[in-house]
């Protein structure tokens, strides 16, 4: 699979992050609760294939009900550029409208319904591989 190195960051600046992944992103478009709120729309890769490269100290964290998902985001803009999902703990939720331009070729959206997460976890015959380092794929 062919791999390109995305950076982003949010929308002051202080947090920055490099990630491979594909530069055709695969997009989850989820309508639980905090996701419908926030317009969260994100990516999944595995944890090695992501790098904060700075504003650790600027991150803060948001959780609620399970406490798996790491809601992290900005203090200063209060940007969520990337996070933990509840579905893939194991690796990152990156946002794609945080990515700096030039390295997404293309980007298919997929709705997750989040409103009924377990049974759409069960349904769903790939989400859990997407965080393991072969998984980061279509």
């Amino acid at each position: 699979m062919e791999l390109v190195k995305h950076s982003g960051g949010c929308h002051c600046g202080a947090v920055r992050f490099e990630v491979w992944s594909s530069p055709d992103l695969h997009v989850f478009h989820c309508n639980c609760s905090v996701c419908t709120k926030k317009q969260n729309h994100h990516f999944i890769v595995p944890k090695s294939r992501f790098t904060l490269l700075q504003g650790v100290d600027n991150l803060t964290t948001y959780t609620f009900h399970t406490h798996v998902a790491k809601h992290t985001f900005c203090k200063t803009c209060g940007v969520q550029s990337f996070y933990t999902p509840r579905s893939n703990p194991d690796g990152y939720g990156v946002a794609p409208h945080c990515l700096d331009p030039g390295t997404v070729r293309s980007v298919i959206v997929e709705k997750f319904c989040g409103e009924k997460w377990e049974e759409s976890m069960q349904a769903h015959k790939s989400i859990k591989d997407m965080s393991k380092p072969e998984g980061d794929m279509l």
